[in-house]
């Protein structure tokens, strides 16, 4: 039976890996786009943490994730037509490697951190049927990269510290590990491995040492009583420690820095580039903070747990088992208890908190779940904890912007079409994208031709983010050429210039963003999104009279939680236009002028 959930999880887990939700913009922004701009030369958005003067990103823990996959899909591509990986390929294939190293990395992990057999299956079943696993851990984020590297390092401080630094079994659990003589080739193996997983943790994120430090404190009396693995730990973190500094010298100095080994030791020599330095002073400053928003200390403990445990999180403080006392020193020598403690402890102190700043939280806690003894409160559990991550993880993991990776990926085919439908010449898109998260640049792929000239399109994508209606209003008529009388002497002069084709405005936008008192009629039905959004005449140009949406292409898998405005709408008519009108739509966007009195 065990078996049979844990396969039929196994497939969930797939599900989610290919279904194309859109959590946050640091899952294609700290690391695929910029991946896939050095590896392929596709078009790619550095935001400011990578052009800063003291850049805070590192490109080394970003190459064996992303790099590697890439690489090798560029390699057998090379051999087969063109030679050409497309921007669907690529994506997909990174959502699978990261459902990979998931799947075997975190799983294996945990089968090594918990000693009891039957509590290993309840903590193997618990983390496989969370929605964090389903959806956080198969997205493109550092801090997935960060659960795998925290649990692995517990894994090779165990292995070092030897099976009697397992905290001891309940007297009604047998541990599997026995007390035997361990070769001393572990111990070194173990440590080289354990220096490299820090420094690669380290400068994956910042964060990093804080769920290993009371872990760490508890290894130090084993590493002096076995010389050989600290050894093998400081000679593999210094090696890997000038690997990385190297890595992102060569990276943010360009060209120069790497015409040659001395050049490069001259970098490093004069301005070395620590990414993680920079990174840990630019987030000591409350004034950087603010800009990315300033929470309460007790947001991840009151707010981000519970939304991410649901109920396991009640089952955290267990009661001690029959026949025994409560032994709050064994909990405390529980490593993997303590790496979260310790870990969510030292983050609430940081005023910036958000829920994935605590994944590395979710499996280390899962394993410390006891289970109800009775069997009517064990089944509500799982009945609980089954609804619980069932709807966070359709939310999460299927709707949540869901529609802007499709969209992007299948920009290309619209526009294209688009073109040929209006019979246009243009070399120029402008693609506005409004009320969601930035698009990635590198989903566009190679550059398009015209159908009609067969010229390449440049194509420009600006994200309006959550911009209100006079912004996308102005940003939409500035890109449109003005209404004008085609019998004037300027409209024969600049109809008769071959090469004067204003560039095409496309709009993609959820359906709920559009409120009621846009439309000056009834609101269509999604099949047919074509409408006219009517402009104020501030907004207006010479005889304007309105913005023409044409309906191009329809994503249903999408819902925007920024529109959610229970204050102002109440309930039922907000999950009426969320909800309801789920979904995000393309239009082409065009002046609607008044001729001899009447829209045109």
């Amino acid at each position: 039976m065990w078996r049979r959930t844990y396969l039929l999880l196994l497939l969930v887990r797939v599900y989610f890996a290919v279904s194309p939700s859109y959590l946050h913009p640091d899952e294609i922004f700290q690391g695929p786009e910029v991946i896939a701009g050095e590896v392929f030369g596709y078009r790619n958005v550095r935001t400011w943490e990578w052009t800063v003067a003291k850049p805070i990103r590192s490109v080394f823990p970003l190459w064996p994730v992303y790099g590697l996959p890439m690489a090798l899909l560029k390699a057998l591509w090379s051999r087969e037509g063109d030679g050409v990986v497309s921007a669907t390929t690529i994506y997909y294939t990174l959502r699978m490697a990261m459902f990979a190293l998931c799947f075997v990395l975190e799983d294996w992990a945990i089968h090594e951190l918990v000693p009891s057999r039957r509590k290993r299956k309840n903590a193997v079943t618990l983390v496989a049927s969370s929605y964090v696993t389903w959806t956080f851990q198969t997205h493109t984020f550092s801090n997935s990269v960060e659960t795998l590297l925290v649990l692995w390092c517990l894994v090779l401080m165990q292995r070092i510290a030897g099976p009697n630094s397992l905290p001891s079994s309940p007297v009604d659990e047998k541990p599997v590990l026995e007390n035997r003589a361990v070769p001393r080739s572990l111990f070194v193996t173990s440590g080289l491995a354990l220096g490299f997983l820090m420094v690669w943790g380290v400068f994956n994120r910042i964060t990093f040492p804080a769920f290993l430090l009371i872990p760490g404190m508890q290894l130090l009396p084993h590493l002096l009583n076995r010389p050989l693995a600290l050894a093998a730990i400081l000679v593999s973190a210094t090696f890997w420690l000038f690997v990385a500094i190297a890595t992102d010298t060569a990276f943010y100095n360009g060209p120069a820095a790497t015409t040659s080994f001395r050049a490069l030791f001259s970098y490093i020599h004069t301005i070395p580039v620590i990414t993680p330095i920079n990174n840990l002073l630019y987030n000591t400053k409350a004034s950087n903070l603010k800009q990315h928003g300033l929470h309460p200390h007790y947001q991840h403990l009151l707010v981000n747990l519970p939304q991410l445990l649901g109920p396991a999180l009640l089952l955290l403080v267990p009661l001690p088992p029959r026949g025994s006392s409560f032994n709050i020193d064994r909990m405390l020598h529980n490593p993997r208890l303590t790496a979260a403690i310790t870990g969510t402890v030292i983050l609430s102190v940081i005023p910036h908190q958000e829920p994935r700043f605590l994944l590395p939280c979710i499996p280390l806690l899962l394993t410390c779940v006891r289970l109800p003894a009775d069997k009517a409160w064990r089944k509500r559990f799982w009945v609980a904890w089954g609804i619980f991550n069932a709807l966070l993880g359709i939310l999460m993991g299927i709707y949540h912007q869901g529609g802007i990776i499709p969209a992007q990926l299948n920009m290309p085919n619209t526009i294209r079409t688009s073109l040929l439908n209006t019979n246009s010449n243009t070399k120029r898109v402008e693609v506005h994208w409004w009320k969601t998260y930035p698009p990635s640049l590198y989903m566009l792929g190679q550059p398009i031709h015209n159908p009609l000239t067969d010229a390449i399109v440049e194509i420009h994508t600006n994200p309006l983010l959550g911009a209100n209606r006079s912004t996308l209003l102005s940003t939409l008529n500035a890109n449109l050429p003005f209404c004008t009388d085609h019998n004037s002497l300027l409209a024969k002069f600049t109809n008769a210039l071959p090469t004067n084709s204003p560039p095409q405005v496309l709009l993609a936008a959820p359906f709920s963003a559009f409120r009621p008192e846009y439309f000056s009629g009834s609101i269509p039905p999604i099949s047919n999104f074509t409408f006219t959004l009517r402009t104020d005449a501030d907004h207006g140009a010479q005889n304007a009279e309105g913005l023409r949406l044409t309906h191009l292409e329809t994503y249903r898998r999408h819902i925007n939680l920024d529109d959610m405005d229970f204050g102002d709408d109440g309930v039922l008519p907000t999950l009426s236009r969320v909800v309801g009108r789920r979904g995000l739509g393309v239009w082409r966007v065009e002046r609607e002028c008044a001729v001899d009195g009447e829209g045109r």
